[in-house]
C-alpha cells in the first residue's frame, strides 16, 4: 500500500512539473551601441573662437528664443544627445564674475540627483584658455559641463544633455565616448 502511494506521488509530481506555466522575469537589457570611428573637423567661422569637433556630430546654430550670434548646438543624433554651446563677450569684471558663478550654479543644481560632481581646472596659458570642467555622475539631466575664458574679453560655456530619461548605468558608455570628443574640443580650443 505504501508503495502504491509512493508511485502515485511520483506520477503526480511528474505531471505537475511538466504543466508549469510559471513566468520568470528577465533582467532589463539595453541595445548594443555601435560607436563611430573618431574623426574630427575644425570649426572656424565668424565667432571669436575655433576648435575641433567630431565628424559624426552636426553643428547647428541655436534656434531658441533668446539666442545670440555665437550660440550653437553640437548634436549627436545617433545618441540622441546635444552639447549646448554659448558664447559671451565680456565687458566688465562684474559680468565675468557673474558668468563664472552662473556656470558653477548650473553645474551644482544637479547635486539633488548627482552621486558626485568632479571639478577639473582647465589651464592652457600659452593659448590664454582657462576654465573649469564639471563631470557630473548619477541620474542627472547633464553629465558634463564646462566653461572656457581668457579672463578678460571672452567666455564660452558648454553643457551636455540627452533627450532621454537619465539612467546613469545605461548612458554611461555614451557619456564616456562623448567626453573624449569634449576633451578634444577643449584641447584644440583657441581664441581669435
Amino acid at each position: 500500500m505504501n508503495r502504491y502511494f509512493f508511485l502515485l506521488f511520483v506520477v503526480l509530481l511528474t505531471f505537475s512539473a511538466c504543466n508549469s506555466n510559471s513566468y520568470s522575469p528577465k533582467p532589463r537589457g539595453y541595445f548594443k551601441i555601435d560607436f563611430p570611428v573618431k574623426a574630427y573637423q575644425p570649426y572656424n567661422k565668424d565667432c571669436p573662437f575655433s576648435f575641433d569637433y567630431p565628424k559624426y556630430a552636426t553643428l547647428q546654430h541655436d534656434s531658441s528664443r533668446d539666442t545670440q550670434p555665437c550660440w550653437y548646438n553640437l548634436s549627436f543624433p545617433q545618441f540622441n544627445g546635444r552639447l549646448h554651446l554659448t558664447y559671451y563677450d565680456i565687458s566688465s569684471k562684474k559680468e565675468y564674475e557673474n558668468l563664472v558663478e552662473d556656470a558653477r550654479t548650473f553645474a551644482f543644481k544637479h547635486t539633488v540627483k548627482a552621486n558626485a560632481i568632479d571639478q577639473k581646472i582647465i589651464n592652457y596659458p600659452e593659448k590664454k584658455v582657462y576654465g573649469v570642467y564639471y563631470a557630473i555622475e548619477g541620474n542627472t539631466a547633464s553629465s558634463v559641463q564646462f566653461f572656457l575664458t581668457d579672463s578678460t574679453k571672452h567666455y564660452f560655456r558648454a553643457a551636455l544633455y540627452f533627450n532621454e530619461r537619465p539612467q546613469y548605468d545605461s548612458i554611461q558608455p555614451v557619456v564616456n565616448f562623448i567626453k573624449k570628443d569634449i576633451d578634444r574640443m577643449i584641447s584644440t580650443f583657441k581664441w581669435k
